[in-house]
């Protein structure tokens, strides 16, 4: 696995921990050789991830759609900027470009995202793992919900079993490169 695609906020939330976990997670990415694939702004956790991973000597590739460089404020010093026509574009683009998928903290974006290329896998249309990264318990009411979903009969325990989470970046990307080597 050498390319991550991570989905977070254009927003860096209410908790230093959300800024300091991003930041963390850029630069381990970097530290291990991976390339990072994500939305292309250098706002709010987005921009605080590509600076991490780019301050650490690392390559990193943003996709962001025309109609959105002026709104998310594209950052222009990634290794590669890639801009699509259309935010189905990006979400393809992006999928296309990456081995393996992390969600951080983030909005409806990032949930539609994460809930996209999660499905994507259920159907077998990609076989790269997917992690979330449970900063500050950002996510345990989602896994909490997800595990009731497998309890009332919704969805199977493999299909649950998809989505990986930890609390640390290096405990995520550990479970994420342990899964992609199977």
């Amino acid at each position: 696995m050498s390319r991550i695609c991570v989905y977070l906020g254009s927003r860096e939330g209410n908790s230093p921990a959300f800024r300091h976990a991003t930041h963390e997670l850029g630069h381990t990415l970097a530290a291990r050789g991976h390339t990072l694939v994500y939305g292309g702004a250098r706002v709010g956790l987005m921009g605080v991830l590509a600076n991490a991973a780019l301050d650490a000597g690392g390559e990193v590739i943003g996709v962001m759609p025309d109609h959105l460089v002026e709104r998310e404020l594209a950052h222009f010093g990634l290794s590669e900027l890639i801009r699509v026509p259309n935010m189905h574009e990006r979400k393809a683009t992006m999928a296309a470009n990456a081995d393996a998928f992390i969600a951080l903290p983030g909005g409806i974006g990032t949930f539609e995202e994460l809930f996209e290329i999660w499905t994507w896998g259920y159907l077998g249309l990609h076989e790269k793992p997917l992690g979330l990264l449970n900063v500050e318990s950002f996510y345990s009411p989602l896994l909490t919900f997800l595990n009731s979903t497998v309890q009332q009969g919704f969805m199977a325990q493999a299909t649950r079993d998809m989505l990986l989470d930890a609390e640390t970046p290096a405990a995520l990307l550990e479970a994420l490169e342990s899964s992609g080597d199977r």
